[in-house]
């Protein structure tokens, strides 16, 4: 196959009013290596595509060689489509160092010429770490820096910084910012665009810190939280061998669907196809049918970590050993297990193994001081005999079910929630009126407050199916040997009828082995678990907006992270319900003592305009607030009009943005999207324009945010940060229509 080459080695794309960057000077250098990238580049997916090939040749059916070439290609697969998605903007920029000549090309990737030349290197490699922590207070070695913008496989820009003076001369540095600040102020898509070329000093910083102990990054709206929590996780899997995916992997937690569709290119662009993505109540089964706790002191009830801590209190009183011993009649001898014998099978588990499946190491474990006991007086018998008559006696299996019984966490946790002494005798630090005001008549009218119960309930209690899967397994497995078996004797028989050779002969004796007869067992015939990608434990978690989670909630990450390895990402101002303590007490709260807060203070997102509007808005609810710097203005003041303005709004908006989204956020959302939103708008509009409720509007950004009736967002705090949210997802223009 012959390599692919790129549509277009010279990418320089400049407008007339850039002309002079256009010289020859400038960019010459730069032609000459793009050059040696499409070659590179044709060169490594052609190798990439021959190789994919090869291994999918290979034959792998069982065992460890079928893991290690599913994984290879796997590996292959993703290398291939990330470098597919790219042509020569697979090159950020270049650096010049003070004490070499050559520059060195910062890419996505890192990619080579056939010759072995280094062309671009990996962004996340430490030689790329002065192309986004240089600064001009420290300009890390460097003599220049130039970073290119792209848009539709075309430089449009680029800009220069240079560290000596020397480096000024031969630079376009007397623009240096333009590309940025245009960059910055590009128009908006429903995915979040690339940024990675104009990651920042602090930004990056931030990213390349380690992954031991929990990092807080602590910032207002605009300060790029999400960006580095997402090049962050890019970055740990790269640099750090100990949370690669065969050691755990990455969680990233975001806070809503609409957060993580909108960021949902932005690992994969980078890379990485592998992180798991999900919301808190991806996590739990039953949050699809939750709704909100109506009742604000039982949220509140609901919140506190003790009341997850009831799980295992509640989960116990269903293994409570028989208190009587138990004779079991055989054909051929009586035994009994005593009181002391049920205590020792019951705590025969592991520590930490789930209730259903701890179930079946009970029960082997009863089964095995019967059969001990049955063994010494009945020497005729086999002990599978004896096995397979204990293992189906009524009288025993029954008395078992009553002492340890399979649990469904949605009966554990409805259960509390309609039978108060079972709530009392596994929460007794509750008041009485707490009690009757956790009580419901539905056990399963559940709502976002009972989903870090039922979580924990689930994961310790494990698949109640489990148990059934494995009897199940057990006899599949015994009919694919059976029928292997019957196989292997008739192969036997051929053989010898036919007069095999000696050696023909002794390859199928060698059959008969158990270990062989395993080997050629069926696996597609026996029953498979359906597994949980969420359960965990992984090796690094990413939770975005963990301003928001309350101390139950947190506990639903720290089962899923045993190292206690996490990034944490939010802003304390936009917590709708406040937040009053410190980062340092609350994370020490919810049992994570050693906290490392970096702070982002510079808005990059949000015009000084919307800022100069948005700051007296949460000033007024917290007075104390930090409200980042905004580093850039639009030229466009916020505009105050009626309600009745919001179509002539749109739609001039529409007409003259031929690019961009539009969001319009107001509390009576459905109401909107069922009819106004269509009346309104064509089928282009209905493209570009979205309508959100305040709280869901978080994390994400707009070219043009409308603001319905903000008053009605709500009193306090609340209110507050709804409205302070909202208007800070502006990139370009707010309006604010009123009654």
């Amino acid at each position: 196959m012959p390599p692919r080459a790129p549509q277009d080695t010279f990418p320089f794309a400049l407008p007339d009013a850039l002309a002079a960057k256009s010289a020859p000077a400038l960019v010459d250098a730069d032609r000459a290596h793009f050059r040696e990238i499409a070659d590179g580049l044709a060169h490594a997916v052609s190798e990439l595509e021959a190789r994919l090939a090869e291994v999918r040749r290979m034959p792998a059916r069982h065992g460890t060689a079928a893991l290690e070439r599913d994984q290879e290609v796997h590996r292959l697969s993703a290398r291939l489509r990330a470098l597919r998605r790219y042509d020569l903007d697979l090159c950020l920029g270049r650096i010049v160092h003070v004490d070499r000549e050559v520059p060195t090309y910062i890419g996505r990737f890192g990619l080579s010429a056939p010759d072995g030349r280094r062309l671009l290197v990996d962004w996340r490699s430490a030689a790329a770490e002065p192309f986004f922590a240089a600064t001009h207070a420290h300009p890390r070695g460097l003599a220049s820096r130039r970073r290119y913008r792209w848009t539709g496989g075309r430089i449009v820009d680029y800009w220069d910084e240079a560290y000596t003076e020397e480096a000024l001369v031969h630079t376009a540095a007397l623009d240096d910012q333009s590309a940025f600040l245009a960059t910055l102020g590009a128009s908006r898509t429903p995915r979040m665009r690339d940024v990675l070329g104009t990651i920042q000093a602090d930004q990056d910083a931030i990213v390349r810190a380690g992954s031991h102990g929990v990092l807080v990054v602590d910032g207002g709206p605009g300060t790029g939280k999400t960006v580095v929590a997402l090049h962050r996780t890019a970055y740990l899997l790269y640099a750090d061998p100990r949370l690669g995916h065969r050691r755990g992997g990455v969680l990233f937690v975001g806070p809503h669907q609409p957060y993580l569709a909108y960021v949902g290119d932005v690992l994969p662009s980078l890379g990485e196809e592998g992180v798991r993505t999900c919301t808190l109540g991806d996590l739990v089964p039953q949050s699809a049918t939750a709704g909100p706790e109506p009742d604000e002191r039982v949220a509140t009830l609901k919140a506190d970590v003790r009341m997850v801590a009831a799980i295992e209190p509640a989960v116990a009183l269903y293994e409570e050993p028989p208190t009587a011993s138990y004779l079991v009649e055989t054909p051929w001898v009586d035994v009994r297990i005593t009181t002391a014998e049920w205590t020792e099978a019951f705590d025969s588990p592991d520590p930490g193994t789930p209730h259903n499946l701890a179930r079946d190491d009970v029960w082997d474990a009863v089964l095995a001081i019967l059969l001990d006991k049955a063994a010494d007086v009945v020497e005729d018998i086999s002990r599978d005999q004896l096995h397979a008559v204990l293992d189906r006696h009524a009288g025993l299996r029954e008395t078992f079910d009553r002492a340890w019984p399979l649990i469904e966490h949605t009966d554990l946790v409805g259960d509390l929630w309609t039978v108060p002494a079972y709530l009392r005798h596994c929460a007794p630090w509750l008041e009485p009126d707490a009690v009757r005001a956790l009580r419901r008549e539905d056990p399963e009218a559940w709502t976002y407050a009972d989903l870090p119960l039922l979580d924990a309930a689930r994961l310790r209690l494990g698949d109640p199916e489990a148990s059934r899967r494995r009897r199940r397994t057990q006899a599949a497995e015994a009919r694919e040997r059976a029928r292997m078996g019957e196989v292997i004797d008739d192969l036997r028989t051929t053989a010898r009828e036919s007069g095999a050779d000696e050696y023909g002969e002794g390859l199928v004796s060698m059959l008969v082995h158990d270990d062989l007869r395993t080997a050629l067992v069926d696996d597609g015939a026996l029953p498979a678990a359906d597994t949980d990608g969420l359960a965990g434990p992984f090796a690094h978690v990413v939770v975005d907006e963990a301003q928001e989670l309350t101390d139950a909630e947190w506990q639903m990450l720290l089962r899923r992270c045993p190292s206690r390895s996490l990034t944490v990402v939010g802003d304390r101002a936009q917590a709708r319900h406040g937040f009053s303590e410190s980062w340092n007490d609350r994370l020490a709260r919810v049992g994570l003592p050693e906290v490392a807060v970096a702070p982002l203070t510079i808005n990059y997102r949000t015009p000084a305009e919307v800022m100069a509007e948005a700051e007296p808005v949460i000033r007024a609810a917290l007075p104390e607030v930090n409200v980042p710097t905004s580093i850039r203005e639009s030229g466009v003041p916020v505009l105050h009009s009626p309600v009745t303005a919001l179509e002539h709004v749109l739609r001039s908006w529409l007409a003259e943005n031929a690019e961009g989204t539009a969001v319009v956020i107001e509390r009576s959302v459905e109401r909107s999207r069922d009819g106004r939103r269509s009346a309104l708008l064509d089928q282009q509009g209905l493209d570009r324009v979205r309508w959100l409720a305040p709280e869901v509007a978080k994390g994400l950004e707009f070219d043009l945010v409308v603001l319905v009736e903000p008053d009605s967002f709500g009193d306090g705090i609340t209110g507050a940060v709804d409205r302070y949210v909202a208007m800070t997802r502006a990139t370009q223009r707010l309006v604010v229509l009123s009654g």
